[in-house]
Formats: C-alpha cells, sequence, structure tokens
C-alpha cells in the first residue's frame, strides 16, 4: 500500500468514525474532507442583560445573602460575625448586630432558617442603577429562638409570615449590600 493510499485509508476511516463523508478525490488526485451533516447552527444570540435587569440579580442575592449571613450568626448570636458585612452595610448592619446582641446578652440562640421569597419593586435610576427597593414576605415560623442555657424554646411570640421592605445600594466597590430593610408584624403579607 502506497503512502497517498493508507494517509487516505486513515483519513476515511477517521472521517467515518465521526459521522462525516469523505470525497474520492479532488480533481487534483488529493483527498478531501467533506461534511454529510449540516454544519451547526449558532444559537440565537441572547439580548445581554440590562443594567437593571442586573442590579435587580444583585440586589436580591445580596438581600438573601443577608439573612443567610444573620440566620448563620444567630445560631450563636455572634453579633460581630464577620460574615454581617458581607450583604449588609449602614442601618442594616446595625439593625442585625443589635438583635444578635441582645439576643446574646438575654442568653438566646436561634435555631433553623428564615424563608424569604424576594421581589423587586424599584430600580433606580433605570440606566445606571445605584438603588433597588426590595419587598418580600418572610417567614420566620421554622426560624425559632431558643434559651442557649438549657435548649428549651424561648416565649419570643408567634412565628409567621411578615411584610418586608429592604434598600440595597450600590457600593463604591460595584457589590451590592442592603442598608435597610423593615420588618412588619406577623400576619402582613
Amino acid at each position: 500500500m502506497t503512502h497517498y493510499r493508507s494517509t487516505r485509508l486513515a483519513l476515511t476511516v477517521l472521517a467515518a468514525a465521526a459521522g462525516l463523508g469523505l470525497s474520492a478525490c479532488s480533481p487534483d488526485n488529493s483527498a478531501t474532507l467533506t461534511s454529510t451533516t449540516p454544519a451547526p447552527t449558532l444559537a440565537p444570540s441572547t439580548t445581554p442583560a440590562s443594567p437593571a435587569d442586573i442590579a435587580k440579580q444583585k440586589a436580591t442575592t445580596a438581600y438573601l445573602g443577608m439573612w443567610s449571613d444573620m440566620a448563620d450568626a444567630a445560631t450563636t448570636s455572634d453579633w460581630q460575625s464577620p460574615k454581617l458585612v458581607q450583604n449588609a452595610t449602614a442601618e442594616a448592619l446595625s439593625k442585625i448586630s443589635r438583635g444578635l446582641y441582645a439576643d446574646h446578652y438575654n442568653g438566646l440562640i436561634t435555631k433553623g432558617k428564615p424563608e424569604n421569597a424576594p421581589t423587586v419593586e424599584s430600580v433606580e435610576p433605570a440606566d445606571n442603577p445605584t438603588t433597588v427597593n426590595i419587598v418580600d414576605c418572610g417567614d420566620d415560623s421554622r426560624w425559632i429562638k431558643y434559651r442557649a442555657d438549657n435548649g428549651q424554646p424561648a416565649n419570643d411570640g408567634p412565628g409567621g409570615r411578615r411584610h418586608i421592605n429592604a434598600k440595597a445600594k450600590k457600593a463604591v466597590d460595584g457589590s451590592w449590600k442592603i442598608t435597610d430593610f423593615a420588618i412588619q408584624d406577623v400576619g402582613t403579607c
């Protein structure tokens, strides 16, 4: 078998294995590969996310992160947890720290996690957002306070669904943090 034939045979086998056909020969007597399957079509390009959409996503992530960080710190009432600054700042961070300090002072810890379902109420300004207002109907019925000394449930009132308003702001470094939030009474949503 000549070198030309062995090369052509190898190309034929490789092309067949890959699901491609091989043309017999080109007019100049050299082997050429031809696809027997249509060329893949490119997926239609998706419209890039708008600045408002990106801001909504990042602010919502910060909001959910704030509650997760708070729930983690609440298991020991660690008002100084470094996690708390990851997603909260300003008045929001102050409220969280004060609440955890009060629980620590009163010998309370919290077990479980709050359930949140935030939606974005507004983005300001729409073309280059710096503020996102979030509304939520948070449920704290499975996020329960206990006495740290004996593990007994603390009588801190009924849990349930509560209306929450929160404000997220874009920081100088481009990150989003919750700057304030207000929680209403059980049954407000």
